[in-house]
């Protein structure tokens, strides 16, 4: 799968918004509230309803959770604004013609009741592909009979989270050919120091070093993240044809490992894996940029909010240093200044 533009229109912060996507690498940036994660999640809903049984409004409802599972508080909050569309098509490599799923509903839609189309299409083309969604907050020490508590209601998290955990679990890997994982395995390795391995009677995670075994909540954080990584690629969820949606991955990651995580995301795209990302680090964005060759495929967007009230807006440009919205690099200049005492008149 390969997702190749979304329309939204009156979905929570975005009035009108169109974004063409890269097939490669897209970098998500703008400050907070400018409805990033919002769009991962609502991309993410997308390429999972691709599964038989998966329903495009219930996922967006199980990935944003509104309460009382009501997709209409999704609808745009504003006097006026009574009904949301959103549009999402993709396509393959090896078909002729793009596939189109879309949802409408308005502040009258009970529940997830919304109405979608292209379902049929959109499973019969994508139906094998994988996507994975990597949140900012990292999950796997959690996973103790957390799905089960979910499914009860005794504990609350999004399916953003209870999904991960399923693909740390499951290994797919099966007549794929492991050594074009195993130079992206090295690399995450050095940062984990070791591998990481699940405990199916203990439903627990373990970082196994040497012939000893950690138990994961005891486990750095930046270390627990880069192992789920680790878990995702030995599985076999990353290989091409697969999206990944990851949340902030430079969160409690050394800074000296954000030049590691650039190339490991040039290189999964590299693969045929299409990557979509939201970032506040400077350092992770440029390091993409400036990583990068002619034969990559990578796009910035940045998300902010118009001077005429139309909701986030969104930027595209192929170079991190050609967005005109940039409230990461304004920072980075603002420090500079700081640094050195410049003082603007």
């Amino acid at each position: 799968m390969i997702i190749k533009a979304i329309k939204a229109e009156n979905y929570t912060v975005f009035e009108n918004t169109t974004i063409q996507f890269s097939k490669g690498i897209n970098v998500f940036i703008g400050e907070n509230a400018t409805g990033k994660t919002h769009m991962l999640k609502l991309l993410y809903s997308a390429s999972s309803s691709s599964h038989a049984g998966t329903d495009f409004s219930n996922k967006i409802v199980r990935t944003m959770l509104p309460d009382d599972f009501k997709i209409s508080r999704l609808v745009t909050r504003k006097q006026g604004y009574h009904q949301a569309k959103v549009a999402v098509i993709a396509t393959e490599e090896n078909i002729s013609q793009d596939k189109r799923l879309t949802v409408v509903f308005d502040k009258n839609t009970k529940k997830w009741d919304a109405e979608v189309t292209g379902k049929d299409g959109w499973e019969k083309t994508f139906g094998n592909d994988v996507s994975n969604f990597i949140p900012a907050k990292e999950i796997l020490s959690h996973s103790y009979q957390l799905s089960a508590a979910t499914s009860v209601g005794n504990v609350r998290f999004d399916d953003t989270y209870i999904d991960i955990i399923n693909s740390a679990k499951i290994d797919i890997s099966m007549g794929k050919n492991p050594a074009n994982r195993a130079a992206m395995l090295s690399k995450i390795e050095t940062m984990t120091n070791g591998k990481v391995v699940y405990d199916a009677k203990k439903d627990e995670f373990y970082l196994k070093q040497g012939n000893s075994r950690q138990e994961f909540n005891l486990v750095a954080e930046g270390v627990k993240k880069m192992g789920l990584v680790w878990l995702l690629a030995k599985n076999g969820t990353l290989e091409s044809g697969s999206v990944l949606y990851w949340d902030e991955p430079e969160a409690n990651i050394n800074p000296s490992y954000i030049s590691v995580i650039a190339d490991l995301l040039l290189d999964l795209q590299r693969r045929g894996v299409q990557v979509f990302l939201a970032t506040h680090n400077y350092f992770l964005a440029k390091y993409i940029d400036i990583k990068k060759t002619d034969k990559d495929s990578v796009s910035f967007y940045s998300f902010y909010k118009s001077d005429d009230e139309n909701g986030v807006q969104c930027e595209k440009a192929t170079d991190f240093s050609l967005l005109k919205n940039n409230s990461i690099m304004e920072t980075y200049i603002k420090i500079y200044r700081d640094e050195i005492g410049v003082v603007l008149s």
